[in-house]
């Protein structure tokens, strides 16, 4: 049974497209058909610019198409990945998610597997917070969030989170790739729930 996963993020620098591309070759390598997105930017140019690092990666990033609300009603199960933003989900994503009343209102977010990953700039930079805010949009869509928990070594590897994988990236992009591990980890998790669902 093919499942299908949406893989939907927001990334700045580069740290969560890093995080949905590895989601991505996982679940492709377990047999399921992926669509990886991007939401749309926010930011006005003046700001992006000022940071050489954001302006490569939109840049580097252009050819990967923008998220639409039809890729969820699509999926089987969804990942989110996010940079934290004061302890909550990045505004572009936020947005992007605001933007589902319409699916949300004829059902058709109810029984979807959902998950997701984030990052900040220290290990305790807000990342649990965000995590726990994306799942109470999922709650009220009536989704069934499928978090990692401590379900294998690779999740205490990573820095232990339960809700999801999740990393801290230094001002240079630098982050511990053992996260990978616990992507994986979740990932198949994930899909292997959606399939016990679709069966």
């Amino acid at each position: 049974m093919t499942i299908k996963l949406a893989i939907i993020y927001y990334s700045s620098t580069g740290t969560n497209h890093k995080m949905a591309e590895k989601a991505a070759h996982v679940a492709r390598t377990w047999g399921a058909e992926v669509r990886l997105s991007r939401v749309a930017e926010l930011a006005p140019e003046q700001v992006i610019a000022s940071n050489p690092a954001w302006q490569a990666h939109l840049t580097e990033t252009q050819e990967i198409p923008v998220a639409k609300t039809e890729d969820l009603d699509w999926a089987d199960a969804i990942i989110f990945s996010t940079p934290t933003r004061f302890g909550n989900v990045a505004a572009q994503l936020k947005q992007f998610i605001d933007q589902t009343g319409g699916l949300w209102a004829k059902g058709k977010l109810a029984n979807k597997v959902v998950s997701a990953f984030t990052s900040a700039q220290n290990p305790h930079g807000g990342q649990e917070a965000t995590l726990l805010a994306l799942y109470t949009t999922f709650y009220h869509w009536g989704s069934i969030v499928v978090a990692p928990g401590y379900t294998a070594p690779e999740i205490f590897k990573a820095g232990g989170n339960p809700y999801g994988a999740s990393t801290a990236v230094d001002e240079h992009g630098v982050f511990d790739h053992s996260v990978f591990d616990a992507i994986e980890v979740q990932t198949r998790r994930v899909l292997d729930i959606a399939a016990k669902l679709k069966d």
